[in-house]
């Protein structure tokens, strides 16, 4: 879904979890890289921990395509909010967030991505991604990442 303050994507679910371990399972670098579905590892670069300014390296994987990028931590408040920019080199390509909101027996885990990426570029990544629609892609994906977080979460 789109959201209308200018996310290119971004989707909701329910967690029977508390927003500390949702939050926990997030920041854990591998853990995060083994619920989306692009990402085949993620690895700090900067930093002793996920927090605001630290640096890490994202590699990913689609259709016999292999390309990294640099992620910088841009928000990082326990229980609540990460966030992270992503670049290739030095082009910006794209912002993730994930918020966490407390409700009954649980949370709430919005996720949501902007496309920051120069529109001569767009033309060219599907060449280095086979990724032909990543607004389509990125909806599919953020889907599946959030029905794993719930699952990884709610197993306690």
């Amino acid at each position: 879904m789109t959201d209308p303050n200018g996310a290119s994507v971004t989707a909701t679910v329910e967690i029977d979890a508390s927003p500390s371990r949702v939050y926990g399972l997030i920041t854990d670098l591998p853990t995060l890289a083994a619920m989306a579905e692009e990402a085949v590892a993620m690895e700090l670069r900067r930093g002793g921990s996920v927090c605001q300014g630290a640096v890490f390296v994202g590699h990913n994987e689609h259709a016999g395509h292999r390309w990294s990028t640099t992620c910088t931590v841009t928000d990082a408040e326990p229980g609540r909010v990460f966030a992270f920019d992503v670049r290739y080199t030095v082009l910006p390509i794209a912002r993730w967030r994930y918020d966490i909101v407390a409700v009954d027996g649980g949370c709430r885990v919005t996720e949501s991505t902007w496309d920051r990426r120069p529109g001569w570029f767009r033309k060219l990544a599907p060449l280095a991604t086979g990724t032909k629609d990543r607004t389509a892609a990125n909806t599919e994906h953020i889907a599946i990442t959030l029905q794993r977080l719930k699952q990884r979460a709610e197993a306690g």
